[in-house]
């Protein structure tokens, strides 16, 4: 690890002020940044602690908008009555990953800007367009067992590795942030970026902007959700696939739908392709069974990974038939 100096910032404005120079990074639970500073992969010279600010409260605002601050603990969250009533498949997303230690440390906003656990990514001897731009992509003829299979490129195949966030996208959640130039909101779905040709540029957060919330939208009293997370043993894993699904069923037909994948994409992957599918058709097998096809109709297999392409048809046929049924 490099020698680094820590600032502790008591509001958002300077914290923002505060990590404006070059290679500096903001800081609250740090479970994923001190790990990447101990294998040198992030080296900032300047860490700005947040845990200061006034961004640790669970609100309903008017409207039946829930708003999380950035610094709520993945804990916290995951056990809030609210969120347990009215969002439940968040609190299972969250709640399937990681360990409780790591859960009270972890916050919202941290968990959003976690980076991939692509192994090529944390080795330094191996080539990475994330970690070196340009330097290539080992995993693609590496051995890639835990890579995406959808949203990737000829420049990077590593798959995002958070619950929360798969959950969050099928919830249609918004973040707000905060910046020099003000405040704005961008949507979840829209936050984590494809890697295309620059996989270094994971997000659209800039580089002096802060999460300060993460807004959920009101939920229909009807709907009902699952977070169903498949992988190698049964705790502390990251997910093989996994689906979040929020569905409104009246008189036998599926009247809104939200699908999300993670463990597949390499980014939390919105399917508005299986939504399409299941909104205004019969709630049964055959229809989840045709929306699971088209979701990972555009998938490509790699030499280890292909397996996932049909466990992540039977992870969303499942999940959806725990929501719905077999009407």
């Amino acid at each position: 690890m490099e020698p680094f100096k820590m600032f502790k910032a008591s509001d958002a404005v300077t914290a923002i002020t505060s990590v404006l120079p070059a290679q500096s990074k903001f800081i609250a639970g740090g479970t994923n940044l001190i790990d990447l500073m101990k294998l040198n992969i992030e080296a900032p010279a300047r860490l700005v602690d947040i845990n200061r600010l006034s961004l640790n409260k669970i609100e309903e605002l008017a409207g039946g908008v829930v708003r999380i601050g950035a610094l709520v603990s993945n804990t916290d969250l995951a056990f809030h009555p609210l969120i347990q009533k009215k969002y439940s498949v968040l609190s299972e997303a969250l709640l399937s990953g990681a360990s409780a230690q790591l859960r009270n440390m972890a916050t919202v906003g941290g968990n959003v800007m976690q980076r991939t656990r692509c192994p090529y990514f944390y080795n330094t001897e191996f080539a990475c367009n994330k970690r070196v731009p340009g330097s290539g992509c080992s995993a693609l003829n590496g051995y890639n067992r835990n890579n995406a299979v959808i949203g990737t490129s000829e420049f990077c195949i590593a798959t995002h590795p958070s619950d929360m966030c798969v959950a969050m996208t099928a919830l249609d959640a918004v973040i707000n942030v905060q910046g020099p130039k003000g405040n704005r909101k961008i949507l979840f779905a829209d936050f984590h970026l494809l890697p295309g040709k620059t996989p270094h540029i994971e997000h659209a957060l800039k580089r002096d902007e802060l999460i300060t919330s993460i807004d959920l939208p009101p939920i229909s009293t009807s709907s009902k959700s699952h977070y169903l997370k498949v992988r190698d043993r049964a705790s502390y894993e990251f997910a093989l696939t996994s689906a979040a699904v929020v569905m409104d069923i009246k008189n036998g037909r599926v009247v809104k739908s939200y699908i999300a994948f993670g463990g597949i994409g390499t980014k939390p992957w919105r399917s508005t392709i299986a939504e399409k599918v299941l909104n205004g058709a019969l709630a049964n097998e055959q229809t989840y069974r045709t929306a699971a096809e088209a979701a990972l109709s555009q998938a490509k297999g790699y030499k280890f990974n292909g397996f996932k392409i049909a466990l992540a048809k039977h992870t969303l046929v499942k999940a959806l038939l725990t929501v719905g049924g077999m009407s």
